[in-house]
């Protein structure tokens, strides 16, 4: 969440706040969206390995259980996107992505989105322009505890007019089922390093040391990253926890500003 001053509390803000965002206005000015759309479009989602199409006006009635990514990722030599698969700590399961500005889509539902689960290309839209029918397919859907996403990942100096068009049918669809949309395009500034940084303590580990309770009560004292650390006997293993407390949100730190030393920490829950 952020606040008046500009910071931006890693232990409170959501998946959103960590995007800049992206106006879908000259999209949206260039579809059909006359009297009865959600009927003529259409949405086809896989089902036991087989497409299945039906207007879009239905489609939140479709159980998310029973769906599978409409395309597979593969790998060959001299491509330019890099496709993986990403372990989350929220749904505990890998997950597909075709590029790094996917992956770290998904890094950062990890962290902030409240994740219950997510797949990859869930969909394929077929939407009216003024001009002609179009298709598109969606990156992501998501399911959080804060509600239901449909995201679409392009780096911001990639986005074409058409991608506008398409984004703009997506979200129009979005809304039409109850669910959320947005467009990751562009992160702001510290979110890729500092969840990058994170990233490697997220995973669960043991307290040998019983180090986090300690963590978590000198955080009440306005105390930055580097003096936590330094509070210790085993001063890196503190580092290391510091970073898995943060990851799991139990403490936090201001993303709008580059994690340092100098980062103030504060305890979940505590006056920020």
């Amino acid at each position: 969440m952020s606040d008046s001053r500009g910071s931006m509390w890693s232990h409170r803000c959501t998946w959103t706040e960590l995007l800049v965002p992206v106006s879908l206005d000259a999209g949206r000015d260039g579809l059909d969206l006359s009297g009865g759309w959600p009927d003529r479009w259409t949405a086809t989602w896989k089902y036991a390995g087989d497409e299945v199409t039906g207007a879009v006006r239905h489609l939140e009635q479709v159980p998310v259980a029973s769906r599978g990514p409409m395309r597979g990722f593969t790998w060959r030599r001299e491509q330019r996107h890099r496709p993986g698969l990403e372990s989350l700590v929220s749904t505990g399961r890998l997950h597909g992505f075709e590029s790094l500005e996917e992956d770290q889509l998904l890094v950062a539902l990890d962290f902030a989105g409240d994740l219950v689960e997510v797949l990859s290309q869930p969909l394929r839209i077929r939407f009216n322009t003024a001009k002609k029918w179009r298709n598109h397919t969606p990156d992501f859907f998501a399911i959080t505890r804060a509600g239901t996403w449909l995201i679409d990942v392009r780096p911001r100096d990639l986005i074409e007019d058409e991608d506008l068009e398409s984004f703009a049918a997506a979200e129009e669809v979005a809304l039409v089922c109850g669910w959320h949309y947005a467009v990751a395009a562009e992160w702001r500034p510290h979110v890729r390093s500092t969840l990058g940084a994170m990233y490697g303590k997220r995973r669960p580990t043991r307290d040998v040391l019983g180090m986090q309770p300690r963590l978590l009560a000198q955080a009440e004292g306005s105390l930055t990253f580097g003096e936590l650390a330094a509070a210790q006997t085993y001063w890196p293993v503190a580092r290391a926890q510091l970073l898995h407390l943060l990851w799991h949100r139990r403490l936090g730190i201001d993303l709008a500003q580059p994690l340092s030393d100098r980062s103030r920490v504060v305890r979940a829950g505590g006056v920020s």
